[in-house]
């Protein structure tokens, strides 16, 4: 036997308006004048869009006119609906377009109100409402509201637009339901341990969202619920889950230890909130491993082009031992200045005079002019000075390097066609010469390693290769003298005392201040450090690069 069911229609104006699937009830809350207090207003079927009222209509003849719609909807008339709007065929389309969309099997109404003139369509009148759906994959919940406005003869419409459907849903964009499209999952950048999410480290916010932009995610299933779709289909945002899918994630090469200490070490207090960036590697691949600056001037750990300084004298002992043939133990005399292309050089303060020292003592201690003697005597030629280019290019792969997931990086600069005193400042690190933490990482890198391995962020990254490997011979020359400096020389007050340390420290003058540059590796990792403002290599990066290579 059927059975009458009634609705109570509270004083607020609430109604319940729903749509019943097969064997259910469809229960529509009956409009007439006593239920209102006033006449059901005129419909809307034959309203004049250009002939708009400037005046919002009462809010009892908007809020009738609001459930005379919603009552057409949730019966799944749609035209019905569609005609209590200013523009009828628009509407029925994106009505259709909402139900099939979302695979409505009920659609219910309640909490019907006005919200008074609207602030958002001149001359209307907001009247608010909830929505209860029963869409594939569950029950959707949320709130929506219309505009409604009035002729200059009196007669309403619900102004149609797509946020009608949902707030904020623009007119081509529509909604979905059931499996999430694609775009709509998350993705997340994670360290090569493949779980830990590199979004919670600061230094690499920027580097996440371009991987994420640009990178191939792997895994991940597909979850259920409520999405917005772009004209194309596309995902653009979920709006309710159901069933929680499994993230995809891209793998990066960092390891999660490593970039915490990182981010800790560019911190350190002996910095004095410099700007500061450090990149460490593994030498055996080229990955990365960890990578982090401060300062607001954007990330310095692979963009901070600057004279490197005195860690640039790794490349000149280089391009001494293949292409002059010297070794270690050639004489390299350390005096107080030197003058070269009528440019005055000096050292650094605390560098003794040593007239008699070689090629291995020069470079423990740093001293500038006997490099700017030796590399100027024995690698400029009629006034040829591109040996150190060549050097940095074909040996430790000086070029344009892509690391991956469209990351962007500076490039290093060791030009090949330096002038006047730049031909002498070159082999200090000075003049023209510029270079990144990153660059000074693969420098230490290609050292320890015996051979460059192009550094990248992405495992399975294609690696841009050197022309020429570094040979055994200059190799074993460069770690026995960068193992000295960390020993006893210019690194020791920070590295001395650490086991399989090599390394080079490096002063660079810029304007009125100096930068601290060290760059060195142990039997893991290659790491570099840059900190702007600091008053020698060993005072400033020294501490950054201690932390990575202790681990703490």
């Amino acid at each position: 036997m059927n059975r009458a069911v009634k609705i109570g229609i509270a004083s607020t104006g609430s109604a319940l308006l729903v749509l019943g699937g097969i064997g259910a009830y469809n229960v529509v809350q009956a409009m007439s004048p006593g239920a209102t207090g006033s006449a059901e207003p005129k419909m809307a079927r034959s309203f004049d869009p250009a002939a708009v009222s400037s005046e919002p209509p009462s809010d009892t003849k908007a809020v009738a006119l609001t459930r005379t719609f919603l009552s057409s909807w949730s019966k799944h008339q749609l035209d019905g609906a569609a005609s209590e709007t200013d523009s009828p065929t628009v509407a029925a389309s994106a009505l259709r377009g909402y139900a099939d969309g979302l695979h409505v099997q009920t659609l219910a109404f309640k909490k019907i109100v006005s919200a008074g003139p609207s602030t958002v369509t001149a001359g209307a009148t907001k009247v608010t409402f909830d929505v209860t759906a029963q869409v594939a994959g569950g029950t959707w919940t949320y709130s929506s509201a219309v505009a409604v406005r009035q002729s200059t003869d009196g007669r309403l419409a619900v102004h149609w637009n797509n946020s009608v459907l949902y707030p904020g849903l623009g007119d081509d964009q529509s909604l979905t339901a059931g499996k999430l499209p694609a775009g709509t999952s998350t993705t997340r950048v994670v360290a090569s341990d493949g779980k830990t999410d590199l979004a919670r480290f600061s230094s690499l916010s920027d580097i996440v969202a371009t991987i994420r932009k640009n990178a191939a995610p792997a895994g991940g299933t597909t979850g259920t619920g409520v999405a917005v779709v772009g004209a194309g289909g596309e995902g653009l945002k979920t709006l309710r889950v159901f069933a929680k899918g499994k993230d995809r994630v891209i793998r990066t090469t960092i390891d999660a230890s490593l970039q915490a200490v990182a981010e800790n070490a560019v911190t350190d207090p002996h910095l004095q909130d410099k700007p500061a960036g450090t990149v460490a590697l593994d030498w055996r691949t080229g990955h990365i491993l960890a990578l982090a600056h401060t300062g607001a001037d954007g990330d310095i750990a692979i963009n901070g082009i600057k004279s490197p300084g005195s860690t640039i004298k790794i490349l000149t002992s280089a391009a001494l031992f293949d292409q002059a043939g010297l070794t270690p133990n050639s004489p390299a005399p350390c005096t107080d200045s030197i003058t070269a292309n009528s440019q005055l050089f000096h050292n650094d303060s605390g560098v003794t005079a040593n007239p008699g020292s070689t090629l291995a003592q020069a470079f423990a201690v740093s001293c500038n002019t006997a490099f700017i003697k030796d590399g100027f005597h024995y690698l400029v030629h009629d006034g040829n000075a591109s040996a150190l280019h060549d050097e940095a290019v074909n040996v430790f792969g000086m070029g344009s390097w892509s690391i991956g997931g469209g990351v962007a990086t500076t490039d290093p600069s060791i030009p090949a066609d330096v002038e006047g005193g730049d031909q002498a400042a070159q082999f200090i690190g000075q003049g023209r010469v510029t270079a990144t933490p990153l660059f000074m990482a693969s420098v230490a890198a290609t050292v320890r390693g015996v051979g460059f391995k192009q550094p990248v962020i992405l495992p399975g990254q294609d690696q841009a290769g050197a022309p020429r490997p570094i040979s055994a011979r200059t190799a074993g020359y460069l770690q026995s003298m960068m193992r000295t400096v960390a020993t006893s020389g210019t690194a020791a007050p920070r590295l001395g005392g650490l086991a399989g340390v090599g390394a080079k420290t490096g002063t660079a003058e810029e304007g009125d201040h100096t930068n601290g540059w060290l760059t060195a590796y142990n039997s893991d990792i290659a790491v570099a450090a840059l900190v702007e403002g600091g008053s020698s290599g060993v005072d400033s990066a020294g501490y950054i690069v201690r932390h990575l290579l202790t681990g703490t």
